[in-house]
């Protein structure tokens, strides 16, 4: 038996739980002729680079398998079948990769989003300090500046 990485991209408006339960017909393929599932990942609802069948985005999930030749046939042939299934890749792999996958990872480290550097905030901070200074009566702001 081989190592395969197989991800396969599913239409976006079916839920995430059918794209859950179509996974597991997907992967009760393999098992049922004694392949194994090694690792399984959803991605999730992701944009795509072009208008596949007209959708924009779609479902993603990755399963690192070892099956044989056949099953993968048959695998495949199911896959092609499913209207849900937009594409689909299965390439063979000499290892599987210990821990989640690089979209995982960039999806966890995601960076807050904090003050924007470049003086902006600094600008805005003295406007809305002008904004709310008391007026004199001739009509100038009055600043307790110097």
């Amino acid at each position: 038996m081989r190592l395969y990485e197989s991800v396969f991209i599913a239409r976006q408006d079916i839920s995430a739980t059918q794209v859950e339960t179509m996974a597991d017909e997907f992967a009760g393929i393999i098992t049922s002729t004694g392949g194994s599932i090694q690792k399984r990942e959803y991605w999730g609802l992701r944009s795509l680079a072009y208008r596949i069948k007209k959708n924009r985005k779609g479902h993603y999930i990755m399963f690192n398998m070892e099956t044989d030749s056949e099953t993968l046939k048959e695998y495949e042939r199911v896959m092609g079948l499913n209207e849900d299934v937009l594409r689909f890749l299965n390439i063979r792999i000499e290892e599987v990769e210990e821990g989640p996958s690089i979209i995982m990872q960039n999806k966890n480290e995601r960076p807050s989003r904090g003050p924007r550097e470049g003086g902006r905030d600094d600008d805005r901070a003295d406007a809305s300090k002008e904004a709310t200074a008391p007026k004199s009566d001739d009509g100038a702001t009055e600043s307790s500046e110097g």
